[in-house]
Protein backbone atom coordinates (compact mmCIF):
# COMPACT_ATOMS: atom_id res chain seq x y z
CA UNK A 1 0.00 0.00 0.00
CA UNK A 2 1.05 3.55 -1.08
CA UNK A 3 1.10 5.96 1.72
CA UNK A 4 2.35 9.63 2.14
CA UNK A 5 1.67 12.59 4.01
CA UNK A 6 1.48 16.49 4.44
CA UNK A 7 1.44 19.03 7.22
CA UNK A 8 -0.73 21.67 5.69
CA UNK A 9 -0.64 24.72 7.96
CA UNK A 10 -4.77 25.22 8.02
CA UNK A 11 -7.44 23.44 10.35
CA UNK A 12 -9.14 20.19 9.14
CA UNK A 13 -12.31 22.38 8.04
CA UNK A 14 -10.63 24.54 6.02
CA UNK A 15 -8.68 21.05 4.23
CA UNK A 16 -11.97 19.28 3.77
CA UNK A 17 -13.73 22.34 1.96
CA UNK A 18 -11.43 21.58 -0.95
CA UNK A 19 -11.14 17.43 -0.40
CA UNK A 20 -15.31 17.62 -0.24
CA UNK A 21 -15.18 20.45 -3.05
CA UNK A 22 -16.14 17.85 -6.38
CA UNK A 23 -15.50 20.93 -8.71
CA UNK A 24 -12.01 21.52 -6.88
CA UNK A 25 -10.92 17.83 -7.77
CA UNK A 26 -9.07 18.68 -10.85
CA UNK A 27 -7.18 21.11 -9.28
CA UNK A 28 -5.25 18.82 -6.77
CA UNK A 29 -5.74 15.55 -8.30
CA UNK A 30 -2.22 14.96 -10.02
CA UNK A 31 -2.80 13.22 -13.94
CA UNK A 32 -7.19 14.58 -13.84
CA UNK A 33 -7.87 16.84 -16.56
CA UNK A 34 -11.31 17.50 -15.80
CA UNK A 35 -14.06 16.69 -13.14
CA UNK A 36 -18.08 16.78 -13.03
CA UNK A 37 -20.45 16.47 -10.51
CA UNK A 38 -22.75 12.84 -11.52
CA UNK A 39 -25.15 14.05 -8.62
CA UNK A 40 -25.48 16.84 -6.31
CA UNK A 41 -24.11 14.97 -3.04
CA UNK A 42 -20.59 14.72 -3.15
CA UNK A 43 -18.63 13.89 -0.43
CA UNK A 44 -21.82 11.82 0.79
CA UNK A 45 -21.26 7.99 0.65
CA UNK A 46 -21.93 6.72 -2.67
CA UNK A 47 -22.05 10.18 -4.56
CA UNK A 48 -19.98 10.14 -7.57
CA UNK A 49 -17.27 12.49 -9.51
CA UNK A 50 -16.67 11.86 -13.38
CA UNK A 51 -13.50 12.44 -14.68
CA UNK A 52 -11.23 12.40 -17.45
CA UNK A 53 -7.21 11.81 -17.93
CA UNK A 54 -5.60 13.00 -21.20
CA UNK A 55 -2.03 11.33 -22.02
CA UNK A 56 -1.07 12.94 -24.94
CA UNK A 57 -3.83 12.31 -27.71
CA UNK A 58 -5.33 9.97 -25.69
CA UNK A 59 -8.43 10.71 -22.71
CA UNK A 60 -9.59 8.08 -20.62
CA UNK A 61 -12.73 8.64 -18.77
CA UNK A 62 -13.75 7.11 -15.65
CA UNK A 63 -15.69 7.52 -12.04
CA UNK A 64 -14.82 8.30 -8.28
CA UNK A 65 -17.07 6.89 -5.80
CA UNK A 66 -17.56 7.97 -2.32
CA UNK A 67 -17.22 4.83 -0.18
CA UNK A 68 -16.87 6.08 3.23
CA UNK A 69 -17.47 9.91 4.34
CA UNK A 70 -16.70 11.42 7.78
CA UNK A 71 -16.35 14.65 7.14
CA UNK A 72 -13.36 17.10 8.21
CA UNK A 73 -11.61 13.44 9.34
CA UNK A 74 -11.80 11.01 6.35
CA UNK A 75 -12.51 10.27 2.56
CA UNK A 76 -12.58 6.90 1.38
CA UNK A 77 -12.51 6.71 -2.79
CA UNK A 78 -12.55 4.01 -5.18
CA UNK A 79 -11.60 5.38 -8.62
CA UNK A 80 -12.98 3.59 -11.33
CA UNK A 81 -12.19 3.44 -15.23
CA UNK A 82 -12.16 0.98 -17.86
CA UNK A 83 -8.56 -0.23 -16.52
CA UNK A 84 -9.96 -1.08 -13.07
CA UNK A 85 -10.23 0.45 -9.34
CA UNK A 86 -8.12 2.08 -7.62
CA UNK A 87 -8.87 2.79 -3.25
CA UNK A 88 -7.84 6.02 -2.21
CA UNK A 89 -8.14 6.94 1.17
CA UNK A 90 -7.45 10.25 2.62
CA UNK A 91 -7.76 10.93 6.83
CA UNK A 92 -6.98 14.50 8.55
CA UNK A 93 -5.74 15.41 11.47
CA UNK A 94 -5.23 18.42 13.53
CA UNK A 95 -1.83 18.68 14.12
CA UNK A 96 -1.19 21.85 16.42
CA UNK A 97 -2.81 24.66 14.82
CA UNK A 98 -2.29 22.99 11.34
CA UNK A 99 -3.74 19.66 9.19
CA UNK A 100 -1.56 16.66 9.06
CA UNK A 101 -3.17 15.44 5.85
CA UNK A 102 -2.36 11.09 5.15
CA UNK A 103 -3.30 9.25 1.66
CA UNK A 104 -3.39 5.90 0.78
CA UNK A 105 -3.68 4.26 -2.40
CA UNK A 106 -3.84 0.58 -3.76
CA UNK A 107 -5.37 -0.95 -7.27
CA UNK A 108 -8.70 -3.25 -6.28
CA UNK A 109 -9.29 -4.69 -9.79
CA UNK A 110 -7.37 -4.59 -13.01
CA UNK A 111 -4.34 -5.42 -14.38
CA UNK A 112 -2.55 -3.07 -11.47
CA UNK A 113 -3.61 -5.25 -9.15
CA UNK A 114 -1.30 -8.64 -9.51
CA UNK A 115 1.12 -6.30 -10.48
CA UNK A 116 1.14 -4.30 -7.41
CA UNK A 117 4.91 -3.81 -5.55
CA UNK A 118 7.14 -1.91 -3.64
CA UNK A 119 7.90 -0.41 -7.24
CA UNK A 120 4.58 0.51 -8.26
CA UNK A 121 4.47 2.15 -4.83
CA UNK A 122 7.16 4.25 -5.25
CA UNK A 123 5.68 5.68 -8.21
CA UNK A 124 2.18 6.28 -6.61
CA UNK A 125 4.03 7.76 -3.29
CA UNK A 126 5.65 9.74 -6.22
CA UNK A 127 2.03 11.15 -7.26
CA UNK A 128 1.26 11.33 -3.84
CA UNK A 129 3.83 14.25 -2.79
CA UNK A 130 2.52 16.15 -5.73
CA UNK A 131 -0.85 15.90 -5.22
CA UNK A 132 -0.58 16.82 -1.55
CA UNK A 133 1.12 20.20 -2.67
CA UNK A 134 -1.30 20.77 -5.17
CA UNK A 135 -4.15 20.35 -2.13
CA UNK A 136 -2.09 22.75 -0.11
CA UNK A 137 -1.98 25.13 -2.98
CA UNK A 138 -5.85 24.59 -3.39
CA UNK A 139 -6.48 24.61 0.65
CA UNK A 140 -4.37 28.56 0.32
CA UNK A 141 -6.11 29.64 -2.54
CA UNK A 142 -9.68 29.01 -1.52
CA UNK A 143 -8.65 30.42 2.35
CA UNK A 144 -7.28 33.43 0.76
CA UNK A 145 -3.76 32.30 2.70
CA UNK A 146 -1.68 31.61 -0.34
CA UNK A 147 0.87 34.23 -0.92
CA UNK A 148 0.92 35.50 -4.65
CA UNK A 149 4.99 35.69 -5.17
CA UNK A 150 4.57 38.25 -7.87
CA UNK A 151 3.42 40.64 -4.73
CA UNK A 152 6.11 40.06 -2.36
CA UNK A 153 7.79 43.03 -1.18
CA UNK A 154 11.59 43.77 -2.48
Amino acid sequence: MAQWHRLIEAPPADVWSVLGDGELYARWVVGTHDTWERDDAWPAEGAELGYTVKIGPWTVEGRTISRLCEPEHRLELEAVNGLGSARIGFRTLRWGEGCLVLVDEHPLTGPATPLHNTALDALIRWRHRRMLARLERAVEEKTGTHEDPSRASV
